[in-house]
């Protein structure tokens, strides 16, 4: 989006990422307009706007550029400019909602399935204060609250819908539904979704294991507004019985969370006020539930998630704004290992992981934006965090000094006997410019200092076992790690550029960016251990300097049509991340190597069309440290349609559709397979084949 004195151009480009000066032009701009009393003049792109109908949140952000850590079939982790997990902040209506497992399997965009989101805004690096504290790699801001009113004083039925969709690998099935009720008062809304999927297969129809799972998520939302103020209810809940994660030990045998959240907002003289108090709580429990990977070992946890925040935005002058915040976020975590009766390994104690868990965060911030020129807009921005950590008391399974289980009898002795409090400073700057060259290109430049502070399980995770260390971790590499209570906060400084082009039938987007962070929570090896008569190593977190870099383009382009040959449309990305550690320049984990999307779109009467074409380069920097494999190169077909008839919508896809044989760079090793068959060692997961899909989706409503 670009700034113009009176004018801001807007697109309708689903795969389009927001730049972080994009997203504050946006804002910017509408406040200025609103205080000039100014009208605001929408261009758009003359071209397809493709209607995405993905059956869940992971779908949905992979068509705005968020790479995912492969984990559950509702649980990947996402990724940004090469980081992934807790560095990156995800809100979901201002909730930040904990990892409540040592295997992060139930990550915040888990929560909420995609015909629930309103609206999603993602930044990478350089993300403003205002919009979220405690990361380095940027934010994925989810919006669900979304309510709407009428001019009638009765409450009446607006809409309703109901979804289905089928895809052949894996038989997957997807159901979604929802009604609303509204007034010139009051507003109802409930979404629902259900997913059910067996083990998919991959090209060589080889079955990949405990790939399975089956999930829900219900959501109401209940508003009141009066003309100047609104308030709005919601009520949230998940369960998921069972869901397989083929790269990690264990599985999730259940998942069961309740949510509440109140929002009110409020327009002022001379700005608005919005406050919101949120609530998640989580019971977790991991175990073994199929034939698929068996085992026996209970794990539970249970998680409380308490936060508020306080934003007041006001204009200071018809070229300037203000926006100043006040937040608070608690995190309480109980993370409990049951006996298991009879067995030698496992008892006679509860294993206690994480005793009454803590942590808690206190924020303010403040940000300014400014018009300086009619074509130049500035952004300042500061936000000081308070992050406090703690924990109780931990147990080993068993308290026998000698044998098989004196690592972790000595190990939860030398930790109830440590000071185990916590308290970090983080201090967030960022400077925003945007530049107006012509009515067609903009320059960008931002600066940010970004901080993170340590999670529990980094901090707390205490056993020095085989097993117990071999429970620990979210990054799907068969490792087994270890905290440490003194981790310090990670710092990272960001450079980043963006060249920006729109036009009535093009736009384009150039945007390099570099990182460099300081105190980085990395690992080094502390040992190693066999599974079988294979080699895995024992992982210590520790900090560290590290460098991440990298560059995106992305592009679409309006090719023109008539009536008679319908509209086309061509889309295209490409993307390359680099990290590295800055005193060995050994290869950071998990960083995705150079790849690309080329999208055709083709667009007649009610008929939308688009072959997709994705191509991986392979990858050979690997972190030896976690024993990381390489990866092939591979290009990936796949086509999807679409076709729409008042409240009816039909859609058929095909995915992979060559059937191409190759294994994920971001999926990590397949655990299940290697205890099935530990022959081939720790293979790297593998992408599934052909599958072809079929949706309908039936509206009714005014």
């Amino acid at each position: 989006m670009f700034y113009e004195p009176h004018a801001i151009q807007s697109h309708q480009c689903p795969a389009w990422r927001y730049s972080a000066i994009s997203l504050l032009l946006l804002i910017s701009c509408s406040a200025l307009a609103q205080a000039s009393n100014t009208e605001l003049e929408v261009i758009e792109i003359k071209g397809i706007n493709w209607q995405t109908n993905q059956s869940n949140s992971e779908q949905l952000l992979r068509t705005k550029g968020v790479d995912f850590s492969a984990a559950g079939g509702v649980s990947a982790l996402p990724l940004l400019n090469g980081m992934m997990g807790n560095r990156i902040k995800v809100l979901i209506d201002g909730s930040d909602i904990g990892a409540a497992c040592a295997n992060e399997m139930n990550p915040p965009l888990s929560y909420i399935s995609a015909n629930q989101i309103n609206a999603v805004t993602v930044v990478a690096g350089i993300s403003p204060v205002s919009m979220a504290g405690d990361n380095i790699a940027g934010v994925i801001n989810v919006s669900s609250i979304n309510p709407t009113f009428t001019d009638s004083a009765s409450l009446s039925h607006q809409q309703s819908y109901l979804g289905s969709r089928y895809q052949s690998n894996g038989d997957a099935v997807n159901i979604t539904g929802g009604t609303e009720f509204s007034s010139k008062q009051f507003s109802l809304k409930y979404d629902g979704a259900y997913s059910d999927a067996n083990s998919y297969r991959n090209s060589n129809d080889d079955k990949v294991p405990d790939t399975l799972y089956r999930a829900q998520n219900h959501q109401l939302v209940g508003a009141w507004q009066d003309g100047k103020e609104q308030l709005a209810v919601k009520l949230s809940h998940q369960y998921i019985p069972f869901q397989g994660f083929a790269n990690q030990y264990m599985d999730m045998t259940e998942n069961q969370s309740f949510g509440a959240t109140l929002q009110y907002k409020r327009p002022l003289a001379d700005g608005d006020l919005l406050a919101r108090v949120n609530w998640q709580g989580i019971k977790h429990e991991m175990g073994f539930f199929t034939a698929e990977k068996p085992g026996t070992m209970p794990m539970l946890t249970d998680s409380d998630d308490y936060s508020y925040q306080l934003h007041w935005q006001t204009m200071l002058s018809s070229a300037s704004s203000l926006k100043v915040g006040h937040e608070f976020y608690q995190f309480r975590l109980n993370d409990i290992w049951p006996a298991v009766p009879g067995s030698m390994m496992m008892g006679p104690n509860d294993y206690i992981n994480i005793n009454d868990g803590k942590r808690q965060r206190l924020a303010v911030f403040a940000e300014l934006n400014q018009q300086l020129t009619a074509k130049l807009l500035l952004n300042y921005g500061a936000r000081l965090e308070q992050v406090s950590t703690n924990t109780g008391t931990v147990q080993a399974y068993s308290n026998m000094m000698m044998g098989m289980m004196a690592a972790d009898a000595v190990a939860a002795q030398a930790f109830n006997q440590q000071d185990r409090k916590q308290r970090d400073t983080l201090a967030d700057l960022t400077f925003l410019a945007g530049y107006q060259l012509d009515d067609v290109q903009q320059l960008q430049f931002g600066l940010a200092q970004k901080n993170r502070a340590p999670n529990l399980y980094e901090r707390y995770s205490w056993g020095q076992g085989q097993m117990a260390i071999s429970m620990i971790g979210w990054f799907g590499d068969g490792n087994g790690y270890i905290g440490d209570i003194n981790l310090k906060p990670e710092t990272a400084r960001t450079i980043s550029v963006a060249y920006l082009y729109s036009s009535d039938n093009a736009m384009l987007q150039l945007r390099p960016f570099y990182t460099k962070v300081v105190d980085f929570i990395d690992v080094n090896i502390a040992g190693s251990f066999n599974t079988g008569d294979n080699l895995r190593h024992r992982l210590q977190f520790v900090n560290l300097d590290a460098t991440l870099y990298g560059i995106e383009a992305s592009g679409q382009w309006a090719l023109g049509g008539n009536t008679y040959f319908g509209q086309w449309q061509l889309q295209a990305d490409v993307r390359l991340n680099r990290g590295k550690r800055d005193s060995s320049d050994e290869p950071l984990y998990q960083q995705r190597p150079l790849n690309s999307t080329l999208s055709l779109q083709h667009q007649l009467g009610k008929m939308q069309t688009k072959l997709t074409w994705q191509w991986q380069d392979g990858k050979n920097r690997l972190d030896s440290r976690r024993l990381e494999n390489p990866t092939a190169s591979y290009a990936l077909l796949d086509f999807n349609s679409q076709w729409q008839h008042k409240q009816l919508t039909l859609s058929f896809g095909i995915s992979n559709l060559l059937d191409k044989d190759y294994e994920l760079p971001l999926g990590g090793v397949n655990i299940a397979e290697y205890r099935q068959d530990n022959s081939n060692g720790f293979s790297q997961l593998k992408g599934a084949g052909r599958s072809v899909s079929a949706g309908i989706r039936y509206s009714l409503g005014k």
